[in-house]
């Protein structure tokens, strides 16, 4: 067996006593204190996250923004230095093979970050893809860390300890600047609908910026938040997961996710993203919101109408739960027919049926 990677602040995760968790060949802090506690502080504080296993490519030289552009669904080398845009990479028949935060430093240096599972296949393709180009793609993964600070008091927590005014960063751009002495690309992204900050910085000053942070955030109540609450922060905000909503056998168009697509530029999968947006195949994303306690799950069969023994399967849930913010189950849905907000569909629950309203995206909004 391949043992398994460790963060740079595992040992801190240890120490903190939380429950690790294999995820995408990583040990990973699943939860610290619980679930609904590392979720509510991030709604109503803040929360410390630990994103080290996400990839971290950096494409640099010349030719890297056109290496970029004809790997990308998007033009990334139309973006300004400093700003960021979330994307995809696709294979030639048109299929996800990841989705992506691209980050333009400078004409000639740009950071991907790609999810942890698909690390060597993204790699991979940006390398092939590049071939001709005068650039280097080279993975930064193992000396590098990515620490998130989510909530609505991040800005607060952070902005004392870092050497750049975080008012004048807009979201998704980022600034180069020190956080107690650590080199540090700021950037204003996240996965949970709330206000914050990603940082990626070398591996060995992670361990101290963890707990600088710990200690400066104490008082505003922000806590070490898991994979557990990561997850329902990003459901509520309606934030497709690689693997669930994302997959090899979904193009752009099945997903919601056809404004990323930029189809007058060449790219490979290019001609299959034409085709299909010339000729819909009909599956979307929905999102469900439905009542009580039960929660659908990834895998629940939605099914036509409600109630009624002539109702037709139309679907599959991609990722549910009951919310902790909202209080009530939703959930993402990928069907194969029209439907309209305010549609009132059924769900398979582990052998009942539930019914479920179609709701616009997101489940959750941040108050303004």
């Amino acid at each position: 067996m391949t043992e398994e990677l460790t963060t740079p602040l595992h040992a801190e995760h240890v120490a903190a006593g939380a429950t690790l968790t294999s995820f995408a060949g990583w040990q990973m802090p699943l939860r610290y204190a619980g679930d609904l506690a590392e979720h509510h502080a991030v709604r109503t504080a803040a929360g410390l996250f630990d994103l080290s296993h996400m990839a971290q490519i950096e494409v640099s030289g010349p030719g890297a923004g056109a290496a970029l552009d004809g790997a990308l669904v998007s033009v990334p080398s139309q973006l300004a230095d400093g700003r960021a845009r979330y994307t995809v990479i696709v294979a030639e028949d048109g299929g996800i093979i990841d989705d992506l935060i691209v980050y333009r430093l400078s004409a000639e240096d740009y950071l991907v970050i790609a999810n942890a599972a698909n690390r060597v296949s993204v790699l991979d393709q940006l390398a092939l893809r590049s071939q001709g180009q005068p650039c280097a793609v080279v993975d930064r993964t193992p000396h590098r860390a990515l620490i998130a600070v989510q909530g609505p008091r991040a800005a607060e927590i952070l902005a004392p300890l870092v050497d750049v005014d975080l008012t004048m960063l807009r979201y998704y751009a980022s600034v180069q600047g020190r956080i107690d002495g650590v080199p540090a690309l700021v950037a204003r992204t996240g996965y949970t609908g709330e206000d914050g900050f990603e940082l990626a910085v070398p591996a060995e000053g992670a361990a101290g910026l963890w707990r600088l942070l710990l200690g400066a955030g104490e008082a505003a109540g922000l806590v070490p938040a898991g994979l557990a609450a990561r997850d329902t922060l990003r459901l509520e905000a309606g934030m497709p997961l690689y693997g669930q909503e994302l997959t090899r056998a979904t193009t752009p168009y099945e997903v919601g996710l056809d404004r990323l697509v930029k189809l007058d530029h060449d790219f490979v999968g290019r001609d299959a993203l034409a085709a299909r947006a010339a000729a819909r195949s009909g599956t979307h994303l929905i999102g469900l919101v439905g009542s009580g306690r039960r929660a659908a799950r990834a895998g629940s069969t939605v099914l036509s109408g409600s109630g009624g023994e002539g109702a037709a399967e139309i679907g599959v849930v991609t990722s549910g739960v009951l919310s902790p913010t909202l209080g009530h189950p939703i959930a993402l849905a990928r069907v194969d027919v029209p439907t309209a907000a305010g549609e009132q569909l059924d769900v398979d629950v582990r052998g009942t049926r539930q019914p479920m309203t179609v709701t616009e995206l997101p489940f959750y909004r941040r108050p303004a």
